[in-house]
């Protein structure tokens, strides 16, 4: 299986006022600057026979800007996204087959400890995703015994490769 590993895009601060977390909206500059990455991403990364999102708004917004990039896609929630729990993730994976390329869009700090974890790392904050920023690992078998890291790209780059502005 191969996994692109995507993290929401610049969302509303937390603690806004009268704004709960988990209904926190993309800002105008984040869903300009991610359409942009989107386009990068889909010039390097070939269309995902899925598209799981956490349901928090911020990434159920990143991953429809995403689908459009990539051409009619439909994103389907996967609650391990926004919880983080890797088991139950583990197991959403396992419905596809081995030749899937399956897109995730999560959050901080899950994101970077799902990587760390397929990279068989103890240091998570190594792998800190930006917003809007990606990583594509190849699994040979299942997800609990992790995989090889093809690419861990910043927003910037993507946008660059979309011939976007940085």
């Amino acid at each position: 299986m191969q996994l692109l590993i995507i993290r929401h895009a610049i969302a509303v601060p937390s603690g806004t006022p009268g704004v709960p977390d988990e209904e926190r909206p993309l800002t105008a500059q984040g869903k300009a600057r991610f359409r942009s990455a989107a386009r990068g991403l889909a010039r390097i990364c070939r269309r995902p026979d899925a598209l799981l999102t956490s349901p928090l708004l911020r990434a159920c917004q990143t991953a429809a800007i995403a689908a459009r990039a990539w051409g009619k896609m439909a994103p389907q929630e996967c609650p391990a996204l926004a919880s983080g729990d890797f088991d139950e993730l583990a197991a959403a994976l396992a419905a596809y087959p081995e030749s899937a390329l399956v897109a995730l869009v999560g959050h901080e700090p899950h994101v970077s400890a799902l990587l760390a974890r397929l990279l068989d790392s103890s240091r998570s904050d190594r792998f800190t995703f930006r917003k809007g920023g990606a990583a594509f690992v190849e699994l040979p078998g299942p997800l609990a015994e992790g995989g090889a890291l093809v690419f861990y790209l910043p927003p910037r780059v993507l946008r660059r490769l979309s011939g976007g502005s940085k």
